[in-house]
């Protein structure tokens, strides 16, 4: 996951001083990984619907001597004006949004004209690998978890809400639907992963 995040902060285009929102940013490691990137100029703002979760990703953002806004809200109702930020990113977030042709309206909404959206989400894996991908997913990562953290239903809700979100095409369609331009995607390690981008024009 380190990796992946790498890989969506590298094509964010972001330069010191820029303006950025992470959405559902949870315990605050791609909003560190942003901070470092605008530097002291720029403004990370830290959101998620889930408040302990917020709270975790602050005060971890603090320890590493990061000072950011943090901001309890629902991605499909962004308490934020038109036209405020240069990027906006959402990591593993998407997919567990009730109405996310809304959630997407919200982040171009907020978006700065020639703005960018990222969206690393987990999607379809290539088809060959597809069975040994459902094996590991709906049979070793619950137990795992199981072994690991005495919890197997996150992990087993994990593998069931990866199986029934979109792939790759239909994710397009949508932020196209939304009104975001120029959408491309890129699949990370055979398409476990891919990152959408999408501008504003």
């Amino acid at each position: 996951h380190r990796y992946w995040k790498w890989f969506a902060v590298n094509k964010g285009g972001l330069r010191p001083g820029g303006r950025v929102l992470d959405i559902a940013g949870g315990t605050g490691d791609l909003a560190l990984a942003l901070a470092k990137r605008t530097g002291t100029q720029g403004q990370v703002w830290l959101t998620d619907i889930n408040g302990s979760m917020l709270t975790r990703g602050r005060d971890r953002l603090l320890k590493a001597g990061y000072l950011m806004p943090a901001v309890q809200c629902d991605g499909e109702k962004l308490p934020f004006p038109d036209d405020c930020f240069d990027c906006v990113f959402v990591a593993f977030g998407l997919r567990n949004m009730t109405r996310q042709g809304e959630a997407l309206a919200e982040m171009r909404r907020v978006l700065k004209p020639g703005g960018r959206l990222l969206i690393l989400e987990f999607s379809q894996i290539w088809k060959p690998l597809a069975p040994l991908y459902d094996l590991y997913s709906f049979q070793v990562i619950p137990r795992l978890g199981k072994l690991v953290t005495g919890d197997a239903d996150s992990y087993r809700y994990l593998a069931e809400s990866i199986r029934v979100h979109h792939d790759q095409e239909t994710l397009k369609s949508l932020m196209e639907a939304a009104g975001l331009e120029r959408v491309e995607y890129f699949n990370l390690s055979f398409g476990v992963v891919a990152l959408h981008c999408g501008l504003k024009f």
